[in-house]
C-alpha cells in the first residue's frame, strides 16, 4: 500500500490548484485521483471561464481578490497559459431594485479593496455598446479586471506545475470508500490500489456528495444542469465586449472565438445528472438574445456545438471549504455553485493553508465557508449567481 500526505479526489480545476498549492509550498507526497481517462471531463471542460470580483458578500468578494490577480500572472508564475482575458462584466439594471443592489454591492467591493469597479450611467453604456438596446436600463456596473480564462488551460497548467513539485496523478481510477479509524481518516479504496493517506479532500465536482457519502457524511451538494449555445462567427457586435449580464432575466453573454457565447439560467430546469443539451433551449435563449441585442436577431447557431455541463450547487450557493469537524483529516471543496473556476486559485491556497497551517489570511473568516454552517443554520446569501 502507498502511503501520501495528502490524497485529492477530483481532477478538474478545483483538485488540480489544491495539489499546485500544496506541492508549491512544500508538501510533495500528493496523489490526485481522476476516474476518467483526462482530466477535464466532468465540470471545468464545459464551463463558461468567467471570472469576476463582483459579488456581493464579502468572502466571495475576497476569494476573486486573490484569484483574478492570480490568473493575470499565472503565465509567468507556472510558465503555461491561462488564457485570461480582461474585458471586463457589465451588469444592467432594468430595475430600481437591480440599480440599489447593484450599488450595495460596489459600497462592499470598494471597502474591501476593490479599485477598478465603478457603477455606469444610462449613457456610458449606451456610448460603450451601442448595438445594446438601452432604452429600459437604468444603469449598471462594469469592473474592468473581470473578464475570461481557459479554465482547461489553467488546470492542466495547475497539474503541469503540481507534478513538477512531485504530485502523482492517477487516471482512470474510481474511488470506491474512503478509510477510517478512532482518530479520522486513514486512506482511499480505489479501483487501482489502496491507498494511506491521514488527509484526503473531496474536490469531486458534481459527484461530491457520493463521493462524502463513502466517508458517512452528508454533503448537501446537487448536481444542476446549464446549458451552453456558441454561435456561429458574427461580427455586428464588439469582440472587445465584456460579459454583459441582462439582470431582467438573467441572459448573459461574452464574445468566443469570431462568435459569442450565450448563457442563460433556466428557472425550469431541476436537479440531476442530466449532461444532454436539450435543443428546446435554442429558441427560449436566443429571444433574450435578441430582445437585448437587436442584431442578434441574425445569430446564427449550430445545435450540434452546444453542450451542458453541471453546476454542483450548495444550499446557499456558497462553496463549502475545509475540514469536517466529524471526521478529522476528511476536507471539502464543495459546493461552488457556478464559481468553482473562477475561485479555483483562492480555493488551492485555501485549502492547502488549512491541511498545512490550520488557518489562512485568503479571507477574513473562512469558517463562514465551514461545513457545519449548515447545521447550524448559518447559511450565507448570494445573489450574485449567474
Amino acid at each position: 500500500m502507498q502511503t501520501f500526505d495528502v490524497v485529492i479526489i477530483g481532477g478538474g480545476i478545483v483538485g488540480s490548484s489544491i495539489a499546485w498549492h500544496l506541492t508549491a509550498a512544500g508538501c510533495k507526497r500528493v496523489l490526485v485521483i481522476e476516474r476518467e481517462s483526462a482530466q477535464g471531463k466532468g465540470s471545468t471542460g464545459k464551463s463558461m471561464g468567467g471570472v469576476r470580483a463582483q459579488f456581493s458578500t464579502p468572502v466571495n468578494i475576497q476569494m476573486s481578490l486573490y484569484s483574478i490577480p492570480f490568473y493575470a500572472r499565472f503565465d509567468e508564475t507556472l510558465g503555461h497559459p491561462a488564457g485570461y482575458r480582461p474585458q471586463g462584466y457589465l451588469f444592467l439594471a432594468t430595475r430600481q431594485a437591480h440599480l440599489d443592489y447593484l450599488r450595495a454591492n460596489f459600497a462592499r467591493q470598494e471597502a474591501l479593496g476593490l479599485e477598478e469597479v465603478r457603477m455606469i450611467s444610462t449613457e456610458e453604456i449606451a456610448a460603450m455598446l451601442p448595438q445594446l438596446r438601452s432604452d429600459d436600463i437604468l444603469g449598471g456596473s462594469f469592473c474592468p479586471t473581470d473578464g475570461f480564462v481557459d479554465p482547461y488551460s489553467a488546470m492542466n497548467g495547475f497539474m503541469a506545475g503540481a507534478q513538477e513539485h512531485g504530485a502523482t496523478l492517477w487516471k482512470k481510477t474510481e474511488v470506491a470508500g474512503i478509510t477510517t479509524d478512532p482518530r479520522g481518516v486513514t486512506g482511499v479504496e480505489t479501483s487501482r490500489d489502496p491507498v494511506s493517506a491521514r488527509v484526503v479532500v473531496n474536490a469531486a465536482g458534481a459527484w461530491a456528495s457520493e463521493v462524502a457519502r463513502t466517508a458517512g457524511i452528508h454533503l448537501p451538494v446537487e448536481p444542476l444542469r446549464r446549458m451552453l449555445v456558441p454561435s456561429e462567427p458574427f461580427d455586428e457586435f464588439p469582440h472587445t465586449s465584456p460579459m454583459v449580464i441582462d439582470m431582467s432575466n438573467g441572459f448573459h453573454f461574452r464574445p468566443e472565438a469570431r462568435g459569442f457565447l450565450l448563457a442563460w439560467n433556466d428557472p425550469e430546469e431541476t436537479p440531476g445528472y442530466k449532461t444532454d443539451f436539450e435543443p428546446s433551449f435554442i429558441e427560449k435563449i436566443l429571444n433574450h438574445a435578441a430582445n437585448r441585442v437587436p442584431a442578434f436577431e441574425n445569430l446564427a447557431v449550430n445545435p450540434k456545438r452546444a453542450w451542458a455541463g453541471l453546476y454542483e450547487m450548495s444550499p446557499d450557493h456558497h462553496a463549502i471549504l475545509g475540514e469536517v469537524p466529524e471526521l478529522p483529516g476528511f476536507y471539502l471543496a464543495n459546493g461552488f455553485s457556478g464559481h468553482g473556476v473562477m475561485h479555483a486559485p483562492a480555493t488551492g491556497k485555501i485549502l492547502s493553508d488549512l491541511i498545512l497551517e490550520g488557518n489562512t489570511a485568503v479571507v477574513s473568516d473562512v469558517s463562514v465557508l465551514g461545513f457545519q454552517r449548515f447545521a447550524k443554520g448559518a447559511l450565507l446569501h448570494e445573489t450574485a449567481v449567474l
